[in-house]
């Protein structure tokens, strides 16, 4: 592991080690599993998008078929 320095507001120190104390735990590393979640949660959303776009995309109409207009798209008898 390698070690790190950041700079933060006196607000945000204070309630870092009060959450660290709440948990249990150190900023250091309270600050490390954010990283290493943000880090999980982006390479998950772009593992994500790399697939969508990799399927070839989806026809949603045949050729020459009218769409519904908003009127019948949002009839809705039950509520008269």
């Amino acid at each position: 592991m390698r070690n790190m320095t950041i700079t933060v507001d006196e607000k945000v120190v204070k309630w870092a080690r009060i959450e660290a104390a709440r948990h249990d735990t150190s900023v250091s590393r309270m600050v490390g599993e954010m990283l290493t979640e943000k880090m999980r949660h982006d390479d998950a959303y772009d593992a994500a998008r790399r697939s969508f776009f990799a399927s070839p995309p989806r026809t949603l109409r045949r050729s020459g078929e009218i769409l519904p207009n908003r009127e019948e798209l949002y009839d809705r008898k039950v509520l008269r």
